[in-house]
């Protein structure tokens, strides 16, 4: 099994960069991602931080444009209070709400899968992230 320069294997260190999606936040993926991309030399291991830093910022996105939606019917619910019409978006913020919950949810199965299948170097095929990797990484 090959090692990194910092001793431990290849898959262990992909694992961490997509177990820190999970726990720890931007800052720890970023940090290690980093790492990777300047100091580790297995193309394996370089592409999957690149797509566990680009998964996570997708879902991010996707997560924050859903939660806009709930916001959004909330200041016109505001607004029309304004010209005496009631409208009321609490049925429509509780789907976005369970939307978002479902995401999450599948979040976390998807990226603990991904760190264990990268234990032993392996992946999971997200065909988008896959070819833009395979594109710009070559």
């Amino acid at each position: 099994m090959q090692k990194t320069k910092l001793g431990i294997s290849v898959g262990l260190l992909g694992a961490a960069v997509y177990f820190s999606c999970l726990f720890g936040g931007y800052t720890p993926v970023f940090l290690l991602a980093g790492y990777v991309l300047l100091f580790e030399e297995n193309e394996w291991l370089k592409k999957a931080a690149v797509k566990a830093v680009a998964l996570m910022v997708t879902i991010g996105v996707l997560i924050t444009v859903i939660g806009l939606i709930p916001d959004v019917l909330g200041w016109l619910s505001d607004f029309l209070l304004i010209f005496d019409v009631y409208f009321s978006a609490t049925t429509v913020n509780n789907i976005f709400n369970s939307v978002i919950g479902v995401i999450d949810i599948a979040r976390t199965v998807f990226f603990l899968i991904l760190g264990l299948k990268a234990l032993n170097q392996g992946t999971i095929t997200v065909p988008v992230v896959d070819n833009l990797i395979n594109k710009y990484m070559a």
